[in-house]
């Protein structure tokens, strides 16, 4: 679950079961006090995977939740009461975060969460659906032979990963410190991902040896999984999808960053980025999207921009999980503070506190507003939003509105403070005319004469104008 986190909340849904798994470990039969007792570890878990936790979201509902329900009763009238405290919970969310007032709205994470201890509920009541949900299959690549043949050299190593269960009869479990296998890991291989849940050991190496490293494993634990791949095969088929090399040559900085749009992925790549994860707003990129960018690039210090603060979380724990190189999580919030800030790394500066300390005073200075069509009714500052309307929004705050996109996007750069700055580029998205998009630009340049526009086509979904002013 961790490892396919998208967003907040799914990466602390994914602590909440690891807190219930703690719970109810070794457990056959659990009664109502042994899960009230996982779910209290559930919240525990979950608190500790936020380092500054915002009540009003998934957590609260969980916290309430978990206190409001009855422990003394029988499980079916635990969880009666369980739903009815989350969902009183929930219900309350707005009064916790004025962006949910505002928008007229409940938590999502913590709706979703509801959704799921109900789904719980239905299946201690005997109510299962009959609809049958068809397995997702993944299609196995072809594997091409003639890449590697008997005249070739084994240049990238093997790509090798298992699942390793530590034994009773090889260790003892109660004082064993996985730290001597992923300091082993490290001294043979490169690209390590290596972490423990419970008795099980997940690891990710890239090694020219991998038969030494499962002798070496084989003194703590047995195998459930093994995967391993020649990885000049992996290569030539990385290649081949990705028009990108699986290993970039080795550098001091590595760079990845989020966004969605083939003209403003390509325009991340000409500022510098090494790999762009497909992703932003509604579309958040997993912890695993984040470990497989970091295992293509061969840097000694990898920034990672994820231009979005509800994918923060996910690049932070691939960031805690990842031990082939340094990690650093920079706050970029937006896609004009990612674009920035990734345009103003002083790559030959060995200091890395330096750089990063560099890099967010720049993206400190930017501003970013969009423009995108009204889901639903709002209310904002001097703006009175209706559902199709346009709008223009930084941030939280909602600052223009109109029936007309163009002029949706004039007033929304005039409330950024254009006539103060002195660049401003403007990305226009897959369902905006070329013509328009140059309307636009003539209108504002006569409007803001010493301002210098750059006109992209971002081609992104969602936003028809991001708009960033340096």
């Amino acid at each position: 679950m961790l490892l396919g986190a998208r967003g907040n909340s799914g990466v602390i849904l994914s602590r909440i079961f690891a807190g219930l798994a703690k719970g109810l470990k070794g457990m056959v039969e659990a009664d109502t006090k042994a899960f009230a007792k996982a779910m209290q570890l559930a919240v525990d878990e979950a608190y500790k995977s936020v380092p500054v936790p915002v009540e009003g979201t998934i957590i609260t509902v969980l916290r309430e939740g978990a206190a409001g329900a009855d422990a003394d009763s029988d499980l079916n009238h635990y969880f009666e009461t369980l739903l009815e405290a989350m969902q009183t919970s929930l219900d309350h969310t707005p009064e916790l975060l004025p962006v949910l007032k505002d928008a007229g709205v409940v938590d999502s994470g913590g709706a979703g969460l509801l959704s799921i201890f109900r789904g719980m509920n239905d299946a201690l009541n005997g109510i299962i659906s009959d609809e049958e949900i068809a397995p997702t299959t993944a299609s196995t690549p072809t594997v091409e032979l003639d890449k590697f043949t008997e005249n070739s050299t084994l240049e990238f190593g093997y790509c090798t990963e298992f699942l390793l269960r530590l034994m009773r009869s090889k260790v003892d479990l109660d004082t064993f410190d996985e730290a001597q296998i992923i300091d082993y890991l490290n001294k043979v291989g490169e690209s390590v991902v290596a972490f423990r849940e419970g008795t099980i050991i997940k690891v990710h190496v890239h090694t020219f040896t991998p038969g030494a490293i499962l002798n070496e494993m084989q003194k703590y634990g047995e195998f459930l999984t093994l995967k391993i791949e020649n990885m000049a095969l992996q290569h030539h088929q990385s290649t081949n999808q990705n028009n990108a090399s699986f290993k970039t040559p080795p550098k001091k900085y590595g760079v990845v960053t989020v966004a969605s749009g083939e003209g403003l992925i390509n325009a991340f790549r000409e500022i510098g980025a090494d790999e762009v994860i497909a992703g932003g707003q509604t579309m958040n990129p997993s912890t695993q999207d984040f470990l497989d960018a970091f295992d293509r690039i061969n840097a000694q210090h990898i920034l990672v921009f994820p231009n979005n603060k509800n994918i923060k979380m996910a690049a932070d724990q691939a960031a805690e999980l990842y031990k082939g190189a340094d990690i650093h999580v920079l706050p970029s919030a937006t896609i004009g503070e990612g674009y920035y800030g990734i345009g103003s790394i002083d790559r030959d500066n060995a200091n890395v506190e330096e750089v990063i300390a560099s890099v967010t005073e720049i993206m400190q200075s930017v501003v970013t507003g969009m423009v995108s069509t009204a889901i639903r009714d709002a209310e904002g500052d001097q703006v009175s939003v209706r559902t199709g309307d346009y709008v223009g929004y930084s941030g939280k705050q909602l600052l223009s509105d109109s029936l007309n996109r163009i002029e949706a996007a004039k007033a929304l750069v005039e409330r950024l403070g254009a006539s103060s700055r002195d660049v401003m580029l403007i990305f226009f998205g897959e369902e905006v005319p070329q013509n328009e998009a140059e309307s636009l630009v003539a209108d504002l340049q006569t409007q803001y004469k010493n301002l210098e526009i750059m006109l992209n086509h971002g081609a992104q979904p969602v936003y028809d104008y991001i708009f960033v002013l340096c």
